[in-house]
């Protein structure tokens, strides 16, 4: 045990000498960790808020049936069922506003509900009594009782609809109200229907099958299946998950350079170490276990600044999954053991990871040729060589799974590869420039600047590396959002054509509204928006009804349509589809699509497809005759008024008045358009934090790569100072040098990432989203990136021009009466 205790004493000293190098390894694995865990933590929080929800009262952890083709079905098929001997429970489920925020009601059976159904064993016979006899009780979660603004016992309030006092239940997710199937039915109108049936333990009795009972109209759900949250939202959490590894990929860069640096300086201690009788194999155990030990310090200070980054992204994160998909998520972080654990087995593995190559090294290489100083530089040709075909095979499988792939995850393969390969082919490049400029000239200190900035390469080349994937990540993200942004306005302005839109209480008040608004001379137009949902090929899908007027063929944005499209919607002969739907469908113009009508199948041809960009359920719009002919049962409470836009205050304020309509269920256009806008910026603004974030973590590969070679240059620069060069000028060299290959990399970034752009537009986004976004590119957007990298790279190299600056002669002049 001594003779390893000293080894490793001997091999600390070499921190003690070069504490930038001890401070570069930390910060490289402290921001790799961090960011890591900092996007692993919001992962994590979702997901338990879906694990909850799903919990609640059925939900993927209890098999269910559902209906095959609508949201609801007859509460008679569950008397049937309970008299086949099926051990099923009823549950009603919709959204309500109450003080103008959407909260999911659930309505439950309690006496029938299986046992180990989501919360159900807290409900004891104590509470069950409560719960059912009057006034009843409606369960929530603390979360849910703060955003309510109410104390427990309180009744909230909703359409004029009061529901039973409030009682706190800790067990259940977020943004969740559960009350009596009886209440639910009546608050949510819905009377005699059922959205699903729980279902208990199959295996007590014989029953008949589900067929022979129901016939086809409900579907077996098994337990364990992907809730729908977690469906629609896979695709965001993998988008976060991917920044997040790139991010700490960066970071690896800064260890993998700072821990090759220090490989190479301690060659001499190995060598003697060697000698004195130490085997290569406990040295290589003693080195692992040496950067096992930094691992662990910087992990647990990553996992600290990554628990403050993802406290920080959280509320972002929040307000994007309930504004796109409707998930609640609580708004603090509240962390498993097993996150800990895993970003410290993340902060080892990257560590093994970037010293792996120098572990083997140190095993392999023989005693006298680790005598050689820099012998691992000396093969740069080959290196290039093969890097570059690695880079060639990368870009292959990149273009397979491009080609072949039909998948999310095919697609960020594709990305994976073509940053992967583009950064391989980096130091191949850049070889390839600098070897060009040494051929063309022959004046001895600009041969000399070329060459020497082709000997640093390697020293250089993952810093460059990782300043070129965060920059093409950058530009290629910015342009997407960009791209976004601009599409998503001229979108916005289109949908929402009219200047006021109204939902009312219930058809009755709509009746008494439509006739007040008719006498009114300042509303042109009043444009019945009526829907209903249906289940198209087990996907929740909402049919939309169209009135026959100019607002709608002159500003409803289409992708794709046959001639004469509005004449056939018109006619009741054409649809129109949404694009992420016409996709998971693969249907196209002219293809018939059965919409299970409460009158009976109806076959209706595609006539046009259309954007729905940030709707994550698939949309159908038809006539609004035929919407309401097929469906006669439809809510008619929704309007779009077509006003003068100097009356619309007056109206609005007026309306309000009489009728009683809060701004749940009266807005103007313009309130309208500034709410998705904002949840537009704020969706994305976690990404452009994790961008700034991963630029920022490059900068500082730079800087640290940069200071790190700093002392090994020496013997470089030294000579020149001995032939008459100042100290000034050699500094004014190495600022070139640096910002040379710093423009270089930043202007190969410029078009990868444009490249990056069209694969999140063209692959990511449509098999994530399933619509694709028109690719647009902004040169001022590029320009405004280029300075920035450039100002990086300057910053990145002031401390060592400065320390050059200042280096005292004698310094110097050392350097030859230590050379070996």
């Amino acid at each position: 045990m001594t003779r390893p205790f000293w080894i490793l004493v001997g091999l600390l000293s070499h921190w003690k000498r070069h504490r930038m190098q001890l401070a570069t390894l930390l910060v490289g694995l402290i921001s790799a960790t961090a960011l890591w865990s900092g996007v692993q933590a919001l992962n994590q929080q979702a997901r338990n808020s879906y694990d909850r929800a799903a919990a609640t009262f059925g939900g993927g952890n209890t098999a269910m049936l559902v209906g095959r083709n609508s949201p609801a079905f007859p509460q008679q098929l569950f008397v049937d069922l309970r008299r086949a001997n099926w051990p099923v429970s009823p549950v009603v489920e919709g959204r309500v506003l109450i003080g103008g925020r959407s909260f999911r009601l659930l309505g439950i059976e309690p006496l029938s509900l299986p046992a180990g159904a989501g919360s159900a064993p807290e409900l004891g016979q104590a509470d069950l009594q409560k719960f059912i006899a009057p006034p009843g009780q409606t369960l929530v979660a603390p979360e849910t009782l703060a955003d309510l603004k109410l104390s427990e016992g309180a009744s909230p309030q909703m359409s004029g609809i009061s529901l039973p006092p409030l009682a706190v239940q800790d067990s259940l997710a977020p943004g969740v109200l559960v009350v009596d199937i009886g209440v639910a039915q009546r608050s949510l109108k819905m009377p005699d229907q059922i959205s699903r049936l729980l279902v208990g333990d199959m295996r007590s009795s014989k029953r008949p099958p589900l067929e022979q009972v129901t016939g086809n109209k409900l579907l077996l759900v098994e337990a364990g299946a992907p809730s729908d949250l977690e469906r629609l939202t896979s695709s965001f959490h993998l988008n976060l998950t991917a920044f997040g590894l790139l991010s700490f990929v960066v970071g690896l860069f800064i260890v993998h350079s700072a821990i090759g640096l220090a490989f190479e300086q301690r060659l001499p201690m190995l060598r003697t170490m060697r000698a004195c009788g130490v085997s290569a194999r406990a040295l290589t155990i003693v080195l692992i276990t040496e950067l096992v030990s930094l691992a662990l310090l910087s992990g647990v200070i990553g996992l600290i600044c990554g628990y403050v980054v993802a406290a920080f992204l959280l509320p972002d994160v929040a307000v994007s999954l309930r504004g796109l998909y409707g998930a609640q998520i609580p708004g603090h972080l509240s962390l498993q053991p097993s996150w800990w654990l895993s970003g410290l087995g993340m902060s080892v593995l990257g560590a093994l990871l970037a010293a792996a190559a120098g572990l083997y090294r140190v095993y392999r290489l023989p005693v006298l040729a680790a005598a050689q100083p820099y012998a691992w530089q000396q093969a740069q040709h080959r290196w290039l060589m093969r890097q570059g075909a690695m880079a060639v095979a990368v870009a292959f499988v990149a273009a397979a799974c491009l080609y072949f792939g039909d998948s999310l995850t095919s697609g960020f393969l594709v990305l994976a590869g073509m940053l992967l390969s583009a950064a391989l082919v980096l130091p191949v490049l850049l070889g390839a420039v600098l070897s060009f400029g040494q051929r063309g000239t022959v004046q001895p200190v600009v041969k000399w600047f070329w060459a020497d900035s082709r000997q640093q390469l390697p020293g250089l080349s993952l810093a460059l590396m990782a300043l070129l994937l965060a920059l093409a990540v950058n530009v290629g993200v910015g342009t997407m959002v960009q791209s976004f942004s601009r599409t998503f306005t001229t979108w916005l302005d289109d949908r929402l054509a009219a200047e006021v839109y109204l939902n009312a209480n219930n058809d009755a008040q709509a009746a008494e509204i439509v006739t007040w608004l008719r006498q009114r001379p300042e509303v042109e137009a009043i444009l019945p928006a009526w829907r209903t949902d249906v289940t198209l090929d087990t996907l929740p899908v909402e049919v939309l009804g169209f009135a026959d007027h100019a607002t709608y063929r002159e500003r409803w944005p289409l992708l794709e349509s046959v001639p004469g499209v509005w004449d056939k919607v018109r006619a009741g002969k054409g649809l129109l589809v949404s694009e992420q739907l016409a996709r998971r469908l693969k249907a196209g113009l002219g293809d018939h699509i059965v919409l299970p009508a409460v009158t009976g199948q109806w076959s209706v041809a595609i006539a046009g497809i259309y954007p729905d960009y940030g709707n994550p359920k698939g949309q159908i719009g038809i006539d609004i005759d035929a919407l309401a002919t097929h469906w006669p049962d439809i809510a008619r409470t929704r309007f779009g008024l077509r006003v003068m836009p100097a009356n619309v205050p007056e109206l609005v304020g007026v309306m309000r008045a009489k009728f009683g309509l809060d701004t749940s269920r009266l807005l103007d256009q313009a309130t309208l358009k500034a709410e998705s806008t904002r949840i537009f910026n704020r969706t994305f603004s976690v990404t452009t934090a994790l961008n700034a974030f991963t630029l920022g973590v490059a900068g500082v590969a730079l800087l640290t790569s940069l200071l790190t070679l700093s002392n090994s240059r020496l013997p470089q620069l030294a000579p020149l100072w001995a032939l008459g060069l100042t100290r000034r000028r050699l500094a004014a060299i190495e600022l070139l040098k640096t910002m040379s290959v710093a423009f270089i990399t930043a202007l190969l970034a410029l078009p990868l990432g444009l490249l990056v752009a069209w694969c999140l537009v063209a692959v990511v986004n449509v098999k994530a989203f399933g619509w694709r976004l028109p690719f647009h590119v902004f040169p001022a957007q590029l320009a405004q990136l280029l300075v920035i990298a450039m100002l990086a790279a300057l910053l990145a190299t002031c401390l060592p021009i400065l320390r050059l600056m200042r280096l005292q002669p004698a310094t110097l002049a050392k350097i030859f009466a230590n050379e070996r």
